[in-house]
């Protein structure tokens, strides 16, 4: 897609745009819950990690036989390195996603695969309309071993790292959707 093309375009109110350097564009619907979502976890993680753990969200990571996910976050590994304006999958920690009404068969289904394909040591798929969190460890070529389900308002969750730290999710302050959103 041009330069002349995106600009003319009106993407939908409520849907994020993100343009990949591979050309593709990425619309992603936007609530109120999923933002705040994203937000409580990256507040958890400074609660957890520190102020200057290298996080990130909604930037792209490269999967090298895959198209790359711009995650809803990512943990790296402290020593991580930009490599062409990127991270490599080789450099993160947990990746999370927060389910969205039009998300949940790729967020359940697809990366479920595709993480645990390509080793991410921890997959967290956070569902706001389920009011619950599923924490992969232990992947495999094809998912991932382990999935432990966690109810929202059950205390704060710590996830180990495989570099030794923890992260706690704490599941009391995740945000619920408005009973409309559905």
């Amino acid at each position: 897609m041009s330069i002349d093309a995106v600009m003319r375009t009106e993407f939908p109110a409520g849907y994020v745009v993100f343009f990949g350097a591979d050309g593709k564009v990425v619309m992603t619907p936007q609530s109120e819950e999923h933002s705040s979502t994203i937000k409580s976890m990256q507040y958890d993680t400074i609660l957890s990690l520190g102020r200057h753990a290298k996080t990130v969200s909604d930037v792209y990571i490269d999967f090298p036989a895959d198209e790359n996910s711009a995650p809803d976050l990512a943990i790296m590994r402290e020593d991580a390195q930009l490599k062409d304006k990127r991270y490599g999958f080789e450099d993160v920690l947990l990746i999370a996603e927060v389910v969205s009404v039009s998300s949940a068969r790729k967020d359940y289904d697809d990366c479920t695969t595709k993480y645990g394909r390509y080793g991410i040591p921890v997959y967290v798929v956070v569902d706001p309309y389920a009011s619950e969190v599923v924490v992969h460890t232990q992947p495999t070529g094809s998912g991932y071993i382990t999935a432990c389900t966690h109810k929202y308002g059950s205390g704060k969750l710590p996830i180990e790292l495989a570099d030794g730290r923890t992260y706690t999710l704490d599941l009391d302050e995740l945000p619920r959707p408005q009973a409309d959103t559905r």
